[in-house]
């Protein structure tokens, strides 16, 4: 059922690709959330690591392991995008966000964080300047790390399909199989999103991506 991941994800044997130069405005940090760990990998909670694991993939990038996640980066039309996937477990993703922006010198404005959302229907992108946590921990985290709700966020629908009190089941359960199917297809677009964002900007991605 999973094979397509192992095939989309699949590591390359290649030196890691250099990640601090450029001018800081066209320099881009995109955060995917998520759990590390074997156990979590295919989980709807871990749809923030799926989709710049995506966007490497079909960039030929390599992850690297450094402080606090690991990074590649992704270079297109004279933009650097800085991909992490934070080591921190969701409940303390902050702490690696402002480290990597303190440290690339990124600012506020270039950040996008990308995450599961309950409240969109499977698939659905959200993309939104600032908003509350909705309940996230990662996002939660985020706010009080960063002491502001004013970062961009990309929201990716996972639904709210599950029996009462089974929230927590649900979030850190594997995809099913109808959804699998369609996850590469959502996943291309999102990251076509994130392209956009560092490429048209934060609002013209919005208007473009939003509810697709």
């Amino acid at each position: 059922m999973y094979s397509f991941f192992r095939n989309l994800f699949q590591k390359k044997e290649e030196e890691p690709k250099p990640y601090t130069e450029g001018d800081p405005m066209k320099k881009f940090l995109i955060v995917g959330l998520g759990n590390i760990g074997v156990k979590y990998q295919y989980t709807r909670h871990n749809i923030g690591f799926a989709m710049v694991d995506y966007l490497a993939h079909q960039n030929d990038l390599t992850w690297e392991t450094v402080k606090l996640g690991d990074i590649t980066t992704h270079k297109k039309k004279g933009r650097t995008f800085l991909l992490l996937k934070p080591s921190t477990y969701m409940n303390l993703s902050g702490k690696a966000i402002k480290y990597w922006l303190d440290k690339e010198k990124i600012p506020l404005e270039n950040l996008l964080v990308v995450t599961d959302d309950l409240n969109l229907a499977f698939g659905t992108i959200r993309i939104k300047t600032k908003g509350s946590d909705g309940g996230h921990n990662g996002l939660k985290d985020t706010q009080n790390v960063l002491q502001t709700t004013k970062y961009n966020r990309f929201r990716f629908g996972i639904s709210d399909q599950f029996a009462s009190g089974r929230q927590v089941d649900y979030v850190l359960g594997e995809w099913t199989e109808e959804e699998a199917a369609k996850l590469p297809e959502r996943l291309e677009m999102g990251a076509k999103a994130i392209e956009s964002f560092g490429l048209a900007g934060i609002h013209i991605t919005m208007n473009t991506y939003n509810g697709k």
